[in-house]
């Protein structure tokens, strides 16, 4: 069997390695796995840089809702070293209207009141009605956003105000590619990730049912099996 490039996992906005807890668990069999973290940095590139500088030659790169347009700018940057590509819960369009403001007001929210209520503003619409009653994964998620504090979230915010537009890139995509989602996301919905997908080809489109947009935690299992599947390819 050929050996399988190390996984590196990308979390998204404000998340850190609690988003892929299962994940790594369950596939650090298939092959040696790692998640970024991203530091101070205040673009995309920026952060695409730090996974080049700390991954091997090689790498399987998986990335979630902001993690995977950090995934695209790594295969931007180097793609010679990407064996093969999974972006789940995302976009690739550039600034839409209204954006800004939205995003500066939950900073404004977290500034004037607290990480905690920028918080509880933002992340229960993450999450498909079905698992808001889930205590244990709601305390999870919670914990990890507001850790990550009022400073990296101004940092990541500014990072997607000034994202470039990735659409011109998936037609150049030639590896491996999983595109996936939650049927409930409403913030990255299904027909989006219908688009991606059919600008890469050969890519495999799949939509976790029972998940919004943190599916890697609300399904662990269907994701890290579709994980596995696409690093079995």
């Amino acid at each position: 069997m050929t050996e399988i490039a190390p996984l590196y996992l990308l979390p998204g906005l404000i998340c850190d390695e609690t988003i892929w807890a299962a994940q790594v668990e369950a596939l650090s069999g298939l092959t040696s796995v790692a998640v970024q973290d991203y530091g101070d940095a205040r673009s995309l590139e920026t952060m695409a840089g730090r996974v080049l500088a700390s991954a091997p030659e090689k790498i399987s790169l998986a990335g979630h809702s902001m993690g995977a347009r950090v995934a695209l700018e790594v295969f931007r940057m180097a793609r010679d070293r990407v064996e093969r590509l999974a972006l789940l819960d995302t976009g690739v369009h550039p600034l839409e209207s209204g954006e800004i403001k939205k995003r500066m007001a939950l900073l404004d929210l977290g500034r004037q009141q607290g990480m905690e209520a920028l918080v509880e503003s933002w992340l229960m619409p993450m999450v498909h009605p079905d698992h808001r009653s889930d205590d244990a994964l709601m305390a999870r998620l919670r914990h990890m956003c507001v850790s990550a504090g009022i400073e990296r979230f101004e940092n990541q915010i500014t990072a997607l105000i000034d994202r470039p537009d990735a659409r011109p890139l998936l037609p150049e995509i030639d590896c491996p590619t999983l595109v996936a989602t939650g049927r409930q996301d409403l913030w990255s919905p299904v027909a989006q990730h219908e688009e991606i997908a059919k600008e890469i080809s050969g890519s495999e489109m799949l939509v976790f049912e029972n998940a919004g947009h943190m599916g890697p935690a609300e399904t662990p299992e269907d994701v890290t099996g579709a994980l596995r599947r696409w690093l079995e390819r």
